[in-house]
């Protein structure tokens, strides 16, 4: 990836611009049996969208705080590339009463309202689903999100040495996590073209770093899966199979 890479929206822009059509996160769920294949061009539109739903719609601004309320998903990779692309500092597991925004999968709503801003529900169906009756209090994120435009620019530009993440309490500006996610990636052998198979959660740096950051920041991808516990004894090594895994965490 380019050198000079200093947020996780450069390494996003990169990425595009080096290969746009090859994967870069392909989920599992196990519990569901769904498999979703999103490319880089994919994700990056859906994180422009995401982007300008919440600097547009929900008036976000840099600084401001987003408890991300999400288990590890692709909906949860595009907004934590979303919250970077603003300037929004993305606090996994955060407190709701004490963030400017929430963004909640369908099991955390109760504990979302706690948030005097604007509420973001996600009901983490397959393909993207909306909720069957939206939950009162939120926006239902599947509605609200495609007609969002496909291109993003912020409004103010992102300081690279501003905060971008909090996860394990611990608090990264955007220069660190990048250079975190390099670290992580050379530890792990990445490169160009490498494959990253997890079934860790995001609400610790590793699985953060394993299921998006250091493949992104290697030109790498991820095979993220959730409810792993559910895939039969010889299932593993069948998808690591199938999906070319190179490395698995």
């Amino acid at each position: 990836m380019n050198a000079t890479d200093r947020t996780p929206a450069d390494l996003l822009r990169s990425a595009l611009a080096a290969d746009p059509g090859r994967p870069l996160v392909t989920f599992y769920d196990d519990a569901t049996g769904e498999r979703v294949e999103l490319s880089v061009a994919t994700f990056a539109n859906w994180v422009a969208k995401t982007a300008n739903l919440l600097q547009g719609d929900l008036g976000a601004e840099p600084g401001d705080r987003l408890a991300l309320l999400l288990p590890a998903h692709w909906q949860s990779a595009v907004w934590l590339l979303a919250c970077a692309s603003v300037g929004v500092v993305a606090e996994v597991g955060g407190d709701p009463a004490g963030a400017d925004l929430v963004v909640s999968g369908p099991d955390t709503l109760e504990r979302a309202l706690a948030c005097g801003g604007e509420r973001v529900a996600l009901a983490l169906r397959p393909l993207g689903g909306r909720f069957p009756q939206p939950p009162a209090g939120f926006a239902d994120y599947a509605v609200e999100v495609p007609g969002q435009g496909d291109r993003f620019a912020p409004f103010v530009p992102v300081d690279p040495e501003g905060p971008a993440l909090v996860v394990g309490g611990e608090e990264l500006t955007h220069t660190a996590l990048v250079a975190r996610a390099r670290e992580d990636a050379a530890k792990l052998g990445l490169g160009e073209g490498s494959r990253v198979l997890t079934g860790l959660g995001y609400d610790t740096w590793e699985g953060l770093s394993a299921g998006l950051y250091a493949a992104l920041a290697a030109g790498g991808s991820v095979v993220l899966c959730r409810n792993l516990d559910r895939l039969p004894a010889d299932g593993l090594a069948q998808r690591s199979e199938s999906e070319r895994v190179t490395h698995t965490v």
